[in-house]
């Protein structure tokens, strides 16, 4: 049985950096959004920014909503940074994670790692650009932070 452990011996390169809650949802902004909020219910961009939580409040159908809405992300409970590290680690070594070794690495249990496998797994087949957008997304902000 192969584990992250024994990658990161052999010298595979994650381009994984610890990003804050913040930057998370800040890249995933710009992904989906291209910075300027959409709100997922009515589609209007007429948004105001709410003090807490990084959210938006729609002035149209006043709703409130964050980046995560509509995506495998939503309503999980899993630090964006887990995901995020989740799916770069998916991203370069596909057929080599085991449950058990992704839920050591990212400190969650082997069930919530299991889910956030199967949530990627669904979306690769889904909607496969937003995954490699994610990952381009990263790659580019570590490359930029070299």
């Amino acid at each position: 049985m192969h584990s992250l452990a024994d990658s990161k011996a052999q010298g595979n390169r994650l381009y994984f950096m610890e990003l804050s809650r913040r930057e998370c949802i800040e890249l995933l902004e710009k992904i989906r959004w291209g910075g300027e909020p959409q709100c997922p219910y009515c589609g209007s961009r007429r948004a105001s920014p709410m003090d807490k939580g990084l959210r938006h409040h729609c002035n149209d159908c006043f709703t409130s909503y964050s980046v995560t809405v509509g995506t495998i992300f939503h309503k999980t409970h899993v630090d964006l940074q887990k995901w995020f590290r989740t799916i770069e680690l998916l991203a370069q070594q596909p057929q080599n994670i085991t449950v058990r070794a992704l839920a050591n690495t990212i400190e969650v249990s082997k069930d919530t790692a299991a889910s956030m496998l199967n949530r990627i797994k669904t979306l690769k087949r889904e909607d496969p650009n937003f995954l490699k957008e994610i990952c381009l997304a990263l790659e580019k902000r570590n490359n930029k932070d070299n």
